[in-house]
């Protein structure tokens, strides 16, 4: 474990990095980022990021983080709870609320309160108001790795007052190396998908993905202005498939136990002026992000799956990522 630096509010962020089943992952602190994850053999890392600590900080404040509490959009930054409305910061375009605000789960260094040689558990505290948000929630991120290069990310949330639970790992794959998605194909178990709005937030109900362009149900390309939520079921439930990737022989399979999958492929994303691993910055298309989480704008919406967490109740989401490396 290294210490690399100081977050913007001082506090000293740690490195964390796990070994097992060839694979091996450094994790920081701060967001609970997954800042690389490497498979023995290859050269490259299997997600984005940087060596450098405050491109976390700056452009790349999304890459490899837990977002939340609510991950994705909220429509017009406000939503009501009981009666009580709620009033957030408009964080993307002045508009909706993304990825809970600027002082959300990836903009603040967790504790580290467990570490293994394969896995590592970090907390942190929603404080009810924090961000416009209400209740007080305790939230606990485990990245675990396991055999067959399996990696596993769970998000417990204990709540303490009515709130809401919504997070989301938010990695960006790319399994050749390459600068750009153009050698991937991508498949999600979806038959339906979230129509958008101008500004992306759901505009009705879930469409089926037949006869159009969001249909990934077969190996496919992925469409480089991707950016919408696939509905994979109407409930949180046990683990099952719901995407995979593939490039150069290279495949990369997800199991969730969440209802939505948000599939990004980063057309509006880059690094900015910050390196890579690789040592250069990365544009836009350079990796895809498969985001595990409820349906978005689900407090505006009594129709989808609920966000909402009850004082007492716990609830944990589940992300199981296993690489399946070419043998020649």
């Amino acid at each position: 474990m290294l210490t690399l630096g100081h977050s913007p509010d001082g506090a000293e962020v740690r490195q964390i990095t796990l070994s097992a089943g060839g694979l091996t992952a450094q994790v920081l602190t701060y967001g609970a980022t997954l800042q690389s994850l490497r498979c023995d053999g290859l050269a490259h890392s299997l997600v984005l990021g940087s060596p450098a600590l405050p491109a976390y900080f700056a452009d790349m404040h999304h890459f490899g983080a837990i977002v939340g509490p609510v991950a994705n959009r909220i429509a017009g930054g406000q939503f009501k709870l009981d009666g009580v409305t709620h009033r957030l910061e408009r964080n993307e375009n002045n508009r909706n609320t993304l990825h809970g605000g600027a002082t959300g789960f990836h903009a603040r260094n967790w504790e580290l309160a467990e570490h293994g040689p394969a896995h590592c558990i970090l907390t942190t505290t929603q404080t009810g108001g924090l961000g416009g948000f209400p209740g007080d929630l305790r939230v606990a991120a485990r990245y675990g790795l396991g055999a067959d290069r399996i990696l596993t990310i769970d998000i417990t949330g204990q709540a303490r007052a009515l709130a809401l639970f919504n997070p989301a790992f938010h990695g960006y794959w790319n399994l050749d190396g390459s600068p750009d998605l153009a050698g991937h194909t991508l498949v999600v178990t979806a038959d339906s998908y979230l129509p958008l709005d101008a500004h992306q937030i759901p505009r009705g109900s879930p469409r089926p993905v037949h006869d159009t362009r969001f249909d990934y149900r077969r190996p496919r390309p992925p469409h480089p202005e991707l950016d919408h939520n696939f509905c994979l079921a109407d409930r949180r439930g046990p683990l099952r498939r719901a995407a995979e990737i593939a490039a150069s022989g290279h495949r990369l399979t997800l199991d969730t136990t969440e209802p939505g999958l948000q599939v990004y492929a980063a057309g509006q994303t880059t690094s900015g002026n910050w390196p890579g691993h690789e040592g250069m910055p990365h544009g836009p298309n350079a990796g895809i992000a498969l985001e595990p989480q409820l349906w978005p704008d689900a407090p505006n919406r009594p129709d989808f799956p609920p966000a909402r967490i009850e004082p007492g109740q716990q609830i944990t989401q589940s992300a199981r990522f296993q690489f399946l490396r070419a043998t020649s």
